[in-house]
């Protein structure tokens, strides 16, 4: 006689949902969120994942574990700062207090003395410019590329028809009003980028209309190149930090002191991009540039991100001269990149206050750090190995940050993902490099006690 599929018996999605935890969970959750949980728990019954005996408690159970949102928090046990996989900069303590505030009805454009509308983010703008006294001006929108496609259509400069039509330029050099045709950007050869998931920033510029004239070779540029190739069309100069590569041997470039002369020369806007956002110099990273060293050398522009090196939200930052800054503000575009006010909290936390997990994570004390790393490694009953950080997010490209991680066996690493903490380890060479550069060292307990979880499961 042949037996009956135990599938048969699966739980009917209208006796699931009448369980009394079920009823329960729809205080705080919605019915279609409810009802999805449901049927992933069906499904994985139907596959054989779990027995039907289960499925009521597991929907009990994944019910009663769900947070606010899909997100997982995760430990970042690789030595990256700047782990894009991650989220970038882990937020302050400062910033996720000032979301927290800012979550309700807050005056983000109203005068509250008069009553009246005010401007968007003057808090955030005014903390920009007491943190980069160069500035003469500033704006936030919402990401980097943000910005840069808002420069490169705002600052358009001459048409295409070769000569500059007056009554669309603007008084900044010659950036154009936003029914102006777009010219020509001339950017290095060694300059055309491409980040993460294969996106290049010379399609973003392209997207405009505007072309890109591209001078130099890969490894050298001089500023003859620059001179001999604007015209007519030029609209900008461009020049952008390479920020994720380095390129090294027989190189040559021309710095942002010598492109500002020229674009004085020829009354074009010099637009820089450096991507990690240092607002100053930083004995950490000698070799990174810095928004206010950019700009005392005359920039026009210069564009960061918010959640690298700055250490905050995902915004998109431009400072610089006040025309040009107010170029891009009033462009029309600028309303459909703008920042909410969550972010433009997070961002003025982020830059009034000093406590910074990135700062802490780039300038930790390194006698601490192997402290923490051996009394980990005894726990957990393993060693400590030689292991080099990173600044990552497209900063720093190259420059290790010297440091030690506890060594595991590589089957650890997707477990230690898995669990709860969720911990993300480094996969290197057939090992799982635990690095507590990142990690607050008051997880450092919940991460030992994970590792001998995981390494008892594997016994």
């Amino acid at each position: 006689m042949v037996e009956p599929d135990p599938r048969r018996s699966i739980p009917r999605t209208d006796h699931l949902l009448a369980l009394p935890e079920v009823i329960a969970a729809g205080e705080r959750l919605n019915q279609a969120t409810i009802k999805a949980i449901i049927s992933e728990v069906q499904n994985a019954a139907r596959a054989g994942e779990i027995p039907v005996a289960e499925v009521a408690s597991a929907i009990v159970s994944s019910l009663a574990s769900r947070s606010a949102s899909s997100l997982t928090p995760v430990l970042n046990a690789t030595g990256i700062l700047v782990h894009t996989n991650l989220g970038r900069a882990p937020l302050s303590p400062a910033a996720t207090q000032a979301i927290t505030e800012a979550a309700g009805y807050v005056d983000v454009e109203m005068d509250l003395g008069t009553g009246k509308r005010s401007k968007r983010g003057t808090g955030a703008k005014a903390a920009l410019l007491r943190a980069c006294p160069a500035a003469e001006d500033a704006l936030v929108v919402n990401n980097g590329a943000a910005a840069l496609l808002l420069a490169v259509t705002a600052l358009r400069g001459r048409g295409s028809s070769g000569t500059a039509a007056s009554a669309n330029i603007d008084p900044v050099r010659k950036s154009a009003s936003p029914t102006a045709e777009p010219g020509e950007i001339i950017i290095s050869r060694g300059e055309l980028i491409e980040i993460g998931a294969g996106f290049r920033l010379t399609d973003l510029m392209t997207t405009t209309g505007a072309r890109l004239r591209e001078v130099g070779t890969t490894n050298r540029t001089h500023l003859a190149d620059y001179a001999e190739a604007i015209n007519d069309d030029t609209s900008c100069l461009l020049k952008v930090h390479t920020s994720n590569f380095r390129v090294e041997g027989f190189t040559s470039s021309v710095e942002v002191a010598e492109l500002c002369t020229l674009a004085d020369e020829h009354e074009l806007p010099l637009l820089v991009d450096l991507g990690s956002g240092l607002f100053t110099p930083d004995p950490a990273l000698p070799d990174e540039p810095d928004i206010d060293t950019a700009l005392r050398a005359g920039a026009d522009l210069v564009i960061v991100s918010g959640d690298k090196l700055l250490g905050g939200p995902q915004a998109g930052l431009i400072l610089g001269r006040t025309e040009a800054v107010q170029t891009l503000a009033k462009h029309p575009l600028a309303r459909a990149l703008r920042t909410d006010k969550l972010t433009l909290a997070a961002l003025e936390a982020t830059i009034t206050h000093t406590a910074n997990p990135i700062h802490d994570a780039l300038h930790i004390d390194p006698d601490r750090l192997r402290e923490r790393t051996e009394t980990l490694a005894e726990a957990v009953g393993a060693t400590i190995v030689e292991h080099d950080g990173r600044v990552g997010g497209g900063g720093a490209p190259g420059v290790p940050l010297p440091g030690w991680a506890v060594e595991l066996p590589e089957a650890c690493a997707a477990p230690l993902r898995r669990g709860d903490p969720a911990i993300v380890a480094r996969v290197h060479q057939g090992r799982c490099l635990v690095d507590l550069r990142c990690v607050p060292d008051s997880e450092d307990n919940r991460i030992a006690t994970a590792i001998k979880r995981v390494r008892a499961d594997n016994a």
